[in-house]
Order: C-alpha cells, then sequence, then structure tokens
C-alpha cells in the first residue's frame, strides 16, 4: 500500500487509494498518515464517500526519510512536500485536509499555492496558527529526555507519550517541533482564498479558539467539535459529518 517518491532529496511515502475526486489528507505532529487517518477510519470512510485519498507521512514521520536537522523542517518546506506529491501524482487540485501540524501545512499550501487546493479543512488548530501554540523548546527538551519519568510538563508528558505510542524517531521529532511552527500574519489569513473549514475541540487546549482565523480567512467558516481535546477530536463522528457536508458543496 505503501509507496515512495522523491522530495527536496528525501524520500516521502504517501498511500494512493480509490477513484474520484481527490483528497490530500496531512497528518499531525508525532504521528502519521496511518495513525491519524486509517486508525480512525477517515480513509475508510472517504472511500465509501467516492473519493480518492492520498495521505503522506510528513518529513520525520512514519515511513518517510527523518532528518536530525532542525533546517530541514519548516512549515513551507512541508507544504511544499504536499505540492510535490501532488505533482508526482499528476493531480492539478485536490482537496486538502490537515490535522494540527498538517492543518499548518494545509494553510500554507493554501497560501502559497491556492491553484492546488480546491477546499482546505483546518482541524485541530485555531489561533495557533496566529498567535502559535506554546513554546516549541519543552517539547524538545521532553523528546530528547532519557525517560518520560523525567519530563514534568504536561504537554510534554503529551507529546513524549504519543512518540514512544508512534515508535518515532524523537530525535527527529525534536528537530521538527523547533523549526515547524511558523504562524501566519493577519494579512496572509486575509489572502487565503479558497474555501476552508475550521473544526476545533471545544476542549482542545493545543489548538486555540477557531474563531480568530476563521474571522480573517474570507471564506470560512466553524466547526466546534463537541467535548473534544486535540487527542480525541480527529475521529469524531460529528466533525467528519461537517466535513462531508463541506467538501460535498459545489
Amino acid at each position: 500500500m505503501v509507496q515512495f517518491f522523491r522530495s527536496d532529496n528525501l524520500q516521502i511515502a504517501y498511500i494512493d487509494q480509490g477513484e474520484g475526486e481527490p483528497i490530500l489528507l496531512i497528518h499531525g505532529f508525532a504521528s502519521n498518515h496511518r495513525v491519524n487517518w486509517m486508525d480512525t477510519l477517515w480513509v475508510r470512510d472517504l472511500l465509501a464517500a467516492g473519493r480518492r485519498v492520498i495521505a503522506l507521512d510528513n518529513r520525520g514521520h512514519g515511513q518517510s526519510d527523518k532528518p536530525h536537522d532542525p533546517a530541514a523542517y519548516g512549515t513551507p518546506a512541508m507544504a511544499a512536500d504536499a505540492c510535490r506529491l501532488l505533482d508526482h501524482l499528476g493531480i492539478e487540485r485536490a482537496d486538502v485536509m490537515g490535522y494540527s501540524m498538517g492543518a499548518r501545512i494545509t494553510a500554507f499550501l493554501a497560501l502559497d499555492h491556492p491553484e492546488r487546493v480546491r477546499r482546505a479543512v483546518l482541524a485541530g488548530l485555531g489561533a495557533g496558527l496566529l498567535i502559535g501554540v506554546g513554546a516549541p523548546q519543552p517539547i524538545a527538551d521532553a523528546l530528547l529526555a532519557p525517560s518520560i519519568d523525567d519530563v514534568t510538563t504536561p504537554q510534554g508528558r503529551m507529546f513524549r507519550m504519543f512518540a514512544e505510542q508512534t515508535r518515532s524517531d524523537r530525535e527527529a521529532l525534536a528537530a521538527c517541533i523547533l523549526a515547524s511552527r511558523q504562524v501566519m500574519t493577519e494579512d496572509e489569513l486575509r489572502a487565503i482564498r479558497v474555501p476552508v473549514l475550521v473544526a476545533v475541540g471545544t476542549t482542545d487546549d493545543v489548538a486555540g479558539p477557531p474563531e480568530p482565523i476563521a474571522d480573517l480567512i474570507p471564506d470560512s467558516r466553524i466547526f466546534h467539535i463537541q467535548g473534544r481535546d486535540h487527542m480525541k477530536a480527529v475521529g469524531d463522528r460529528t466533525a467528519k459529518k461537517a466535513v462531508m457536508e463541506f467538501l460535498s458543496e459545489a
């Protein structure tokens, strides 16, 4: 199922399944295409809806190459990987959905390559795209700590535990977190011209509220994922229904 292509001298892993209107899925930090999109049944449900589903492992994640130099990361570079995957597959334009870090990548893709994005779903990321999501250094320190027992901050423990669950390269993730949390300015958000759905859990204390970015993106709307935090929002049934309805619009 997993295939590979070259982007910026890195080998990037991806899946490509089904037929119909294409949708590109971009996973979150410390995750991969399987955990973010297959285990949550997103791939199954999108295929059942008649979509062609493409999902990549971002650089530093999953089965893709994992450089340990922070200079290899950065949201625009990761958005370029996604764009090159569309080039590789001969897809001129696709719907794009990202979760958390993947939503940040999706936003930069929509800004830098609007002709490639039909509709964009920014899930698990709200005000953090505008004002930032905490300090990356403590998370990098948590990832590189000798043991999770040495990690004392709640957010650091959350990401360290998740990285261990996904059997990730923690040194690559530390490099990624230090370089990939670029924010957008208000003017950049106003410049996004594709239709956007911002979907954030009501108890998500990582993403930030959706209103500060949705109020700036001209053609956008909000879906509040009731009672879901950052880790549980991604597979929520109500969010899936809202996304499916958004994607089905002309």
